[in-house]
């Protein structure tokens, strides 16, 4: 399975990402520089967190006008995993690809430090080698991490079981505690906290690292023998 991490102008975790994926997963991986995006021939998208153009107009704004938004929602209308993080999530937000809206943290100060998560859905691809209902530890760096979307939505999300992760602590007033939610397919996950930050024992905890392999043996049990 080969990976592509876009980057964008301001992007700061792509190196996590791709070290993530390469290193910790054992699995391909490209930076991919937005401007020469061509993603025809990955298995996966990954939108890593950072400041894409410095957050102007509102976070991920700018980035989801960008020329390889368009592949990018090939890529998941083609059923091709794609998961953005922090603001990888925001952009999924801004391209329309995830209902709802990012909002300034409540307290209105930027957040960095680990949250206790809940697996609220553990049979999507990016959850199967979790447990429904665990306790995982992921690290949060945000400061427009408020997840929103009305009441209409948010009924719609938990009716598709599309709220994927929920803090235990809501660190930033988002809506029914939602940290992560997918598309109503279940291909496309976006998530405030960074799992790529979490592959390892060394770096705090190793609970991130399964997310990626969720991802990995769905890969390998639709697409190959011995990949």
């Amino acid at each position: 399975m080969k990976f592509a991490v876009i980057v964008f102008p301001g992007s700061n975790c792509d190196r996590d990402m791709y070290f993530a994926v390469k290193d910790q997963l054992g699995a391909e991986a490209d930076l991919v520089w937005y401007k020469e995006a061509n993603l025809a021939n990955y298995d996966g998208i990954l939108l890593p967190g950072g400041f894409s153009y410095g957050d102007y107009l509102r976070s991920g704004a700018i980035a989801s006008t960008s020329d390889v938004i368009t592949q990018i929602r090939e890529a998941a209308e083609a059923g091709k995993p794609v998961l953005g993080v922090c603001n990888g999530f925001q952009i999924l937000l801004e391209m329309g690809l995830l209902p709802g809206a990012m909002l300034p943290n409540e307290k209105l100060k930027f957040m960095c430090h680990f949250e206790t998560l809940t697996v609220e859905n553990a049979d999507t691809m990016f959850t199967r080698q979790y447990e429904k209902k665990e306790k995982i530890q992921i690290p949060i760096a945000h400061g427009d991490g408020n997840y929103f979307c009305d009441e209409e939505t948010l009924q719609k999300l938990q009716n598709n079981k599309q709220i994927v992760f929920t803090y235990d602590q809501n660190p930033n007033g988002s809506v029914g505690n939602i940290a992560g939610i997918t598309n109503e397919k279940g291909n496309v996950l976006g998530m405030m906290p960074h799992p790529e930050r979490a592959v390892e024992a060394l770096l705090g905890h190793d609970d991130g690292l399964r997310l990626f392999e969720s991802i990995l043996t769905h890969w390998r049990e639709h697409h190959a023998i011995n990949a």
